[in-house]
């Protein structure tokens, strides 16, 4: 993982929100880090004697974040909050938004408390591929475990003020000086220092650390492969497509038993909102008849975990076609571009994990109460 900080650009930087703004598009302009809006930063500080901490705007990117996309919200607001035993998302959301000192700012991040309790300046957040890949193996756990020995480990819990405050909860009593970093499995990677370059630091040698076990447990290795004819004028999803038959998508496309293989679920729970849980899989010219069984096992999905949601569409986001690659829909052509990256992704990830005994994803419930969040709706919206 390449260290992208430049002394001389940083001397540029002399306020907390400046440099705040310049390791946020830091991190942001590595894709094995963050896509598409993933992660969140924080740096805290005071504002007309008031401890604040501005936090990344919900739904902003890092990589072209600038200072106006942070959210200044009171800290003693969020520390309070955090001391709850329950808290909807609505109150939740509302109550960061009543204690924000800029009401015209953005929405802060959902994990805008969990921030607040980590005591240290400055809080780096990434959905970094190469600790999910290791942690979405069935033998994650243990990896993980190895590798960081020093990190504070916690298992897959639903984001925002659940995972909030189950890490208040484990860290209760906690020498914070003897941890490296937090790592969420099946989610991400913490890193935080009350020096912005030091927390920066940080997640580039440990995200480097798992790139280096993957490299020597999990390589890949991608063969030639001539892709085979397909009529895409089948495909009657969206308006635009984007057409991926690089050598790792037409790998991933001809694998032995296609459907189990890439139907395991999403690399990290927010992508589900970009690629719904599982691709469309077509095995023949049948197009037809696939994606009329794609619509009804979607609908079943809902209906098995639905509350008063109501159903979104049920079409596919992308398709895996056997021995033609990979195609992602969009209503626009930029949202078949942003599918595709992330597919790209987890594609890579999902083939690792194989090599480290098999990918694993979080389980049909947590990826359906990810998919109908409405937190995460919102951002998208």
């Amino acid at each position: 993982m390449k260290n992208l900080w430049d002394d001389k650009e940083a001397e540029a930087f002399t306020s907390d929100l400046e440099m705040r703004v310049y390791t946020s598009n830091l991190l942001g302009r590595s894709d094995e880090l963050v896509l598409h809006g993933g992660g969140n930063t924080s740096v805290k500080t005071t504002i007309d004697g008031e401890d604040v901490l501005l936090v990344k705007g919900s739904g902003w990117d890092l990589v072209s974040i600038k200072a106006e996309g942070f959210a200044p919200v009171k800290m003693k607001t969020l520390l309070e909050m955090a001391e709850l035993k329950e808290l909807s998302d609505s109150d939740m959301v509302s109550g960061q938004k009543a204690a924000m000192t800029d009401p015209l700012a953005p929405n802060p991040s959902v994990e805008a408390i969990l921030h607040a309790i980590i005591p240290f300046k400055v809080v780096d957040h990434t959905h970094a591929d190469a600790i999910v890949t290791i942690s979405n193996s069935k033998e994650g756990k243990a990896h993980i475990a190895a590798l960081f020995p020093n990190f504070l480990i916690v298992p897959y819990i639903m984001p925002g003020f659940l995972l909030a405050s189950k890490i208040h909860e484990m860290t209760e009593g906690l020498d914070w000086s003897k941890c490296e970093g937090i790592i969420l499995h099946n989610h991400g990677i913490f890193t935080f220092d009350d020096d912005a370059k030091k927390s920066y630091d940080k997640m580039i040698d440990a995200v480097t650390q798992a790139e280096e076990f993957l490299e020597e447990n999990a390589a890949i290795e991608l063969p030639e492969i001539e892709p085979k004819a397909f009529d895409l004028s089948l495909l009657q999803v969206d308006k635009f497509m984007h057409v991926n038959q690089t050598p790792l998508a037409l790998h991933y496309a001809s694998q032995e038993n296609l459907r189990a293989k890439v139907t395991r679920g999403v690399l990290t729970p927010e992508h589900i909102l970009r690629t719904k849980r599982v691709p469309l899989i077509v095995e023949d010219d049948d197009v037809e008849d696939a994606l009329k069984h794609f619509r009804v096992d979607y609908e079943t999905y809902f209906n098995a975990y639905r509350t008063d949601e109501i159903m979104l569409d049920p079409n596919p986001k992308y398709a895996v076609i056997k021995d033609f690659g990979v195609v992602s829909f969009g209503k626009t052509q930029k949202e078949a571009d942003v599918i595709n990256d992330v597919v790209s992704h987890t594609m890579l990830a999902v083939l690792r994990a194989d090599k480290l005994g098999g990918y694993k994803s979080i389980s049909i419930p947590d990826s359906f109460d990810m998919e109908y969040w409405e937190l995460e709706q919102a951002k998208l919206k």
